[in-house]
């Protein structure tokens, strides 16, 4: 008896040592820390409370028409709906985790037969063993079973709470990943939108050209019926003319593919879309206030992901780390097993079970090893990404309010170039009638008043662009 217990006890210590062998961790891995400090200003930027991103998107764009396509592409954008399938995907994940540290019952029920030799050890027990005074074993022998069993791995290191913690922080991070996908949306749609009434503006600054070029041509011609010009200055005239007509298809398909671009972010085949008529030399860009730098981090769905996947890749590193303790099991299971279905009922036939196994990793480790280094490294390329993106977001706001305040003088220059060379027309017209300039200087003048309106136009759209990048900058439209 002395002897079984000193066995016990030996056998206790070793386990005990096995396991605190096991619990020993691969070096000594410290991880990083993240940084999310940001300045307290933008540059050549004052300090400014107010942040426009933080107003609903039908209160930052309210033109009815755009109003109405953001309102259907959030119902219809294919890419939308595949990412809100996503967010299933990893709501899903946390039930399947959280199941991992439950307990797992179940029911089992079976038969069978067997027919073991007569020249075996089974088979000649069988063949002596009486159920019943006189009755001896069946041949073959059938098995009938049925019960419940349960398996339960006690969580003692948060090994799997910890990975359901990570699936938690996960599934809110795709929700961010959503947000930002619908604040991208949106600034696509209305960058969109834009460029069409941009469009639309050249396409009427070119028939107007083609009005003016057309009228100067006809002067031509009739100046040279006066022997007051010459055949060329006609042809000069009015490859002038064809060169501008061209211009209006080209802008034609501009205007077609802007659409088709609309038409596909709002998840409809193409057809025309509905549009302001207002002047585009008409529009006002928003005036913007940036905030603080600060409000970035609650503000910008980007950031918050990328925040969540590092909280989901810190417990990754946890739960990888548990790899390295014991594990410790437990089983169950009750229920009735007889040779006769008849005999299930017999208090006789019943059976049942309990036992607790513990377990640890001792030699070959490679794997988990693998897997904890593999954890740490992702942990550390998280908080890479989420210090990049930080970055990135306050280089997008600076440089945003930095090109609307350029944007604002250039236009206002470009402006005063475009009243210049429109009275110009009408000067070098008079100048050309009275012989007092030459035809060449009528066709730059036009060319070039063409030109600046055309670089008006564009400023025009640029400074309605970056009211758009500007919202999207500072974590606008998802809420």
């Amino acid at each position: 008896m002395k002897n079984k217990i000193r066995i016990y006890k030996y056998a206790g210590i070793t386990c005990v040592l096995l396991a605190l062998a096991s619990c020993k961790l691969p070096g000594n891995i410290t991880p990083r820390q993240e940084n999310n400090t940001v300045p307290e200003a933008y540059a050549a930027l004052a300090q400014d409370t107010v942040n426009s991103g933080k107003l609903q998107w039908k209160n930052y764009f309210t033109d009815p028409y755009l109003q109405a396509l953001i309102d259907t592409a959030l119902v219809n954008n294919q890419e939308l709906n595949i990412t809100l399938q996503e967010i299933e995907i990893s709501r899903n994940e946390i039930r399947a985790r959280k199941g991992e540290y439950l307990p797992f019952i179940g029911l089992k029920g079976g038969a069978g037969f067997e027919k073991a030799s007569r020249y075996t050890n089974i088979g000649a027990m069988e063949a002596t063993t009486e159920i019943e005074p006189g009755k001896e074993m069946p041949e073959p022998l059938q098995d009938y079973m049925a019960g419940a069993y349960a398996t339960w791995e006690v969580d003692i290191w948060n090994k799997l709470h910890n990975a359901k913690k990570a699936a938690v922080s996960r599934y809110l991070s795709t929700v961010e990943g959503k947000n930002f996908m619908v604040t991208n949306l949106i600034s696509e749609i209305a960058d969109s939108y834009y460029e069409l009434l941009a469009l639309d503006n050249q396409l009427e600054v070119v028939n107007q050209n083609i009005t003016i070029q057309t009228k100067a041509l006809d002067i031509v011609k009739l100046l040279k019926q006066a022997a007051r010009s010459n055949e060329l200055a006609v042809k000069r005239f009015q490859a002038q003319v064809l060169k501008t007509q061209e211009m209006q298809f080209e802008i034609k398909q501009k205007i077609v593919e802007t659409e088709n671009r609309i038409n596909f972010l709002i998840g409809r085949f193409p057809q025309h879309v509905d549009r302001s008529s207002d002047s585009f030399d008409n529009l006002v860009p928003n005036v913007v206030h940036a905030g603080l730098p600060s409000d970035l981090l609650a503000n910008r769905p980007d950031i918050k992901q990328a925040e969540l996947e590092l909280a989901a890749t810190k417990l990754d590193v946890k739960s990888a780390k548990a790899l390295f303790y014991p594990s410790l099991g437990i089983s169950a299971g009750i229920g009735y097993k007889a040779f006769n279905p008849s005999y299930l009922v017999k208090p006789e036939s019943l059976m049942y079970s309990l036992a607790g196994d513990l377990v640890a990793p001792l030699i070959n480790r490679n794997a988990i090893k693998a897997t904890y280094f593999n954890a740490n490294s992702k942990q550390i390329q998280a908080v890479y990404d989420y210090e990049r993106t930080i970055l990135k977001a306050y280089i997008e706001v600076s440089n945003q309010m930095s090109k609307i305040q350029n944007l604002e003088s250039s236009y206002n220059l470009k402006t005063q170039e475009v009243d210049a060379l429109t009275q110009s027309i009408t000067i070098s017209n008079d100048l050309f009638k009275s012989a007092r300039a030459d035809y060449m200087e009528v066709l730059l003048t036009q060319r070039d008043a063409l030109e600046a309106k055309f670089d008006l136009i564009e400023i025009k759209m640029q400074q309605m662009n970056a009211m758009v990048t500007i919202y999207r900058a500072l974590g606008g439209g998802w809420n």
